[in-house]
């Protein structure tokens, strides 16, 4: 079987089940098993596929057929630029995160000490660093076996020693903790930033089957109203958050006007809210003053 005749059968398997961007989805997974680009299905297509090939590519089409995350099934997901490597223990890094991250980035100067709660992969705070001279920062997550991605993904796109949890950090650019929110952070910050859970409890089970049933609960269950972390980082937040200080967080589509009117109840200033690419509400920040 050639690489055309491979890739239009894998094609037909993911539409058949009704899996979004079938095409899309067809083609990643046959150039990851082929180690192969996008070219070689447009000037290659006659390229013979072996056996060994051709067979791990029926089991990873049946897999995403069950709709694993393809993002599961390669092991990574560009954020930033970045490749981060995913797995079941961490959410996979939306597009919708990198204007979190751009708009931490235009009040990020040199040399600035940054918190990134619930951390997960760890993408916000290690593209924050990766991309900022001279910055260091903490992440913080419940889950220890998400931190072991983080920490994975630091040492891999970060340049110099990643501290863990037995280091006091001043070594190294990125330090990551396991604790409930802030239990083991200690000192002061320039900037915090977090994409919390914010999904409404009862509208999990609406979400498409590739999240609901793959994606860790914990990073999606904001509690009955969706708010139960921003209230909890914002009322725990203050004594860590320097003077001038800013918290930056991603939010729902529909929840900019709450979570800023939470952030304008704990005294902060400048409260913005910042719109999406499709016109969605999906940061809002502001200053301690």
């Amino acid at each position: 079987m050639n690489y055309r005749e491979c890739y239009d059968k894998g094609k037909e398997a993911l539409q058949t089940a009704g899996v979004p961007e079938a095409e899309l989805n067809a083609r990643l997974l046959l150039e990851y098993v082929c180690d192969t680009d996008r070219n070689t299905l447009l000037v290659h297509g006659d390229r013979e596929v072996t056996a060994t090939e051709q067979e791990a590519y029926a089991m990873l089409i049946e897999k995403r057929r069950s709709r694993i995350p393809l993002q599961h099934l390669i092991g990574v997901q560009n954020f930033m630029g970045l490749d981060f490597q995913v797995n079941e223990h961490v959410l996979i890094p939306r597009q919708d995160t990198e204007i979190l991250v751009e708009e931490v980035l235009k009040n990020l100067h040199d040399g600035m000490r940054v918190l990134d709660m619930c951390t997960g992969s760890g993408c916000i705070l290690i593209s924050l660093l990766y991309y900022s001279n001279g910055c260091t920062g903490v992440g913080a997550d419940l889950s220890e076996n998400a931190l072991k991605v983080a920490r994975h993904n630091a040492e891999t796109l970060l340049s110099g020693r990643v501290c863990d949890d037995t280091d006091d950090g001043a070594n190294g650019r990125a330090e990551f903790l396991q604790g409930d929110l802030f239990e083991k952070i200690h000192g002061k910050f320039d900037i915090i930033v977090s994409n919390p859970p914010y999904i409404e409890r009862e509208e999990i089970r609406e979400l498409m089957p590739e999240v609901r049933e793959h994606e860790p609960l914990s990073a999606l269950d904001g509690g009955a109203d969706g708010l139960d972390f921003y209230r909890k980082i914002i009322d725990q937040c203050l004594v860590h958050l320097n003077g001038g200080g800013m918290l930056f967080f991603e939010i729902g589509y529909d929840q900019g006007e709450a979570v800023k009117q939470l952030l304008i109840q704990a005294n902060f200033h400048e409260v913005s809210i910042v719109k999406d690419y499709a016109g969605l509400d999906r940061v809002v920040y502001g200053t301690r003053f």
